[in-house]
């Protein structure tokens, strides 16, 4: 089993349109509302792909009993923490090709809250295989959070977050660390080159030394590993048409997936880069056509960095 945490749950809720008016009314075409954040569209790819998993988090108010109730309609376990506050809610406006993402900061978290997801937390991960940690951390708990979850888990575990809580979980051991190229650079304190290389997979090293292994997702220029075992680089097939929010997390679940089943890094990355693609071409965040996945994996390029 996967445990996935999901600490800043949110009703992720999508709207196409033809073209946006940003001084005038809106009328979308079509509306879809799904239960969304990073870790539940991890959660939610991850049941897609078969695998036995079980989403821990907090959550809140009337969102958040709709968060909890869509979660059983898909079939995806869940067992969250309540809190006082409400789930956050996220928007995604499609306009064309185009993207633009809303996300609310969610709820604060007191202590005694935490507590208890804490209790929560420590009977789960004793029966998995691995842990996903990802998200943003609600309002109310400190940048170290994912680090003692990490280091508390006693299995291995795959973190994307970003800013201090990314570093600080990487300094914790966690097997895998995701950041996006943005998410890379803010560390870095400067811009980084797209295309990824001997030079990108150093800076991610350094940056977020004390992780096993780093991937940083490019984009449409596909993923970069720097691993104790080398370093690879995967490029997907073309870039694709559709919503890209939700495929970094669906690489995470890859990389999960092919960490509990033992698959050498250079497969792992393949699998990551298809499911990544597959998922940019659904039309809602967080789902895929397996048929999509099946094709991008023929398709994935990968190669080692020297």
């Amino acid at each position: 089993m996967i445990v996935v945490v999901c600490l800043n749950p949110a009703l992720d809720v999508t709207h196409r349109v033809d073209a946006v008016d940003w001084g005038g009314v809106n009328r979308p075409r079509a509306v879809h509302a799904r239960p969304g954040g990073k870790g539940l569209n991890v959660a939610r790819t991850l049941h897609a792909l078969g695998v036995d998993v079980l989403v821990l988090g907090l959550a809140g108010g009337v969102t958040g009993a709709g968060v909890e109730a869509a979660l059983r309609e898909l079939g995806v376990p869940a067992a969250f923490t309540p809190v006082a506050g409400e789930t956050r809610r996220t928007f995604s406006v499609i306009d064309g090709g185009r993207v633009a993402a809303f996300h609310e900061p969610g709820p604060e978290v007191g202590a005694a809250e935490y507590a208890e997801f804490r209790a929560d937390y420590q009977k789960a991960v004793a029966g998995a295989e691995a842990v996903v940690l990802s998200g943003s951390l609600p309002p109310g708990l400190p940048a170290g959070t994912y680090a003692t979850l990490i280091q508390a888990a006693g299995v291995p575990a795959v973190l994307d977050t970003h800013g201090e809580a990314l570093r600080r979980g990487a300094a914790a051991g966690a097997a895998i660390v995701k950041p996006n190229l943005a998410e890379l650079a803010a560390l870095a304190g400067g811009p980084l080159a797209t295309r990824g290389g001997p030079g990108l997979a150093a800076v991610a090293a350094g940056e977020l030394g004390g992780a096993q292994a780093v991937v940083v997702t490019l984009g449409p220029d596909g993923l970069l590993a720097a691993t104790a075992d080398g370093c690879w680089r995967a490029r997907p097939p073309a870039t694709v048409a559709g919503n890209a929010t939700g495929a970094g997390d669906a690489v995470a679940a890859a990389l999960a997936h092919g960490l509990v089943l033992g698959r050498p890094w250079h497969e792992r990355l393949r699998h990551a880069a298809a499911l990544g693609a597959a998922t940019a071409a659904a039309p809602v965040a967080g789902e895929f056509r397996h048929q999509d996945y099946l094709g991008a994996l023929r398709a994935v390029a990968v190669e080692e960095v020297r």
